[in-house]
């Protein structure tokens, strides 16, 4: 009798478990449905108000806010962009050369690696540092006034938040973050051809002219392309992060933490598409 309830018993726990782990996956996936409907929805309000400012002067935000936007996430990161760029050009130019040089082929570093910065590692990775260090400021920024209600105060005074606080960082995020990454190119082509001249012995008239032949119009607009699609993904999900905190001072911190790690998730996952796509139809 002792048996049959020891088994009744163990039987009802492994279906608790079950229940507990579906439980848990399904509260999973519906957070991931609401976060991403979440975002999504504050992206089309953010576009639409931004076409209405293109429209209508008196819908726009003041010039100096978006001017104060465009130093703050970009001019302030090109610093740890061309430190990141540089640092890249010259691993990949090393960590290429063995292998090239077994095929008596070592100058055609330059080759891979201005396609792999242009197409690949110029946009991601400027995207990435973008998150990190504007993204995180954009998340903390908006979160400190949820919690000190004056997001609350500006819609007390009918003014749109989306239009005075989350235009202005996504219009610089998108623009800035297209400019850093032609920054980006030619910071990584610049540090691959310093270490192929130093370190390689391969000329530069040599790198430059390889460089050029290997790179097309489409390895320039289609890094472009990812760049201003990723800026788009680290201001929304900044903003969205920023906009529902809450929790006090914990909040705010884990709002920042949530945007870097979602940023990073989504940046890669839309570069897969990105480069499936382009595979497909050739570009």
């Amino acid at each position: 009798m002792s048996d049959v309830s020891s088994r009744r018993s163990a039987a009802g726990r492994g279906v608790e478990w079950v229940g507990r782990v579906a439980a848990g996956r399904l509260a999973a996936g519906a957070a991931f449905v609401r976060f991403v409907g979440g975002v999504s929805s504050l992206l089309g309000v953010t576009l639409a108000w931004f076409g209405r400012g293109l429209i209508r002067r008196r819908a726009r935000a003041a010039p100096a806010t978006f001017v104060r936007q465009m130093v703050r996430i970009g001019v302030e990161s090109i610093g740890i962009v061309v430190l990141v760029q540089t640092f890249i050009g010259i691993i990949l130019t090393l960590q290429l050369a063995p292998t090239l040089e077994l095929y008596g082929q070592l100058e055609r570093v330059a080759d891979v690696v201005g396609i792999a910065v242009f197409r690949e590692l110029g946009p991601l990775l400027t995207a990435i540092v973008i998150s990190g260090f504007a993204g995180a400021s954009i998340a903390a920024e908006l979160g400190a006034m949820v919690e000190g209600e004056e997001i609350k105060a500006l819609r007390a005074h009918a003014l749109n938040p989306i239009r005075f606080l989350i235009v202005p960082r996504f219009v610089a995020t998108v623009l800035m973050l297209t400019g850093l990454t032609v920054l980006a190119d030619v910071v990584g082509v610049a540090g691959g051809l310093a270490t192929s001249m130093t370190v390689l012995g391969v000329s530069f008239d040599t790198y430059m002219s390889l460089t050029r032949e290997a790179l097309t119009l489409s390895d320039f607009y289609t890094g472009l392309i990812k760049a201003g699609c990723f800026g788009a993904i680290v201001a929304m999900i900044a903003s969205y992060e920023g906009l529902n905190v809450r929790g006090g001072a914990e909040g705010v911190g884990r709002a920042t933490t949530q945007t870097v790690v979602k940023s990073i998730v989504a940046l890669i996952g839309v570069d897969v598409i990105f480069t499936a796509v382009f595979f497909a139809f050739k570009v």
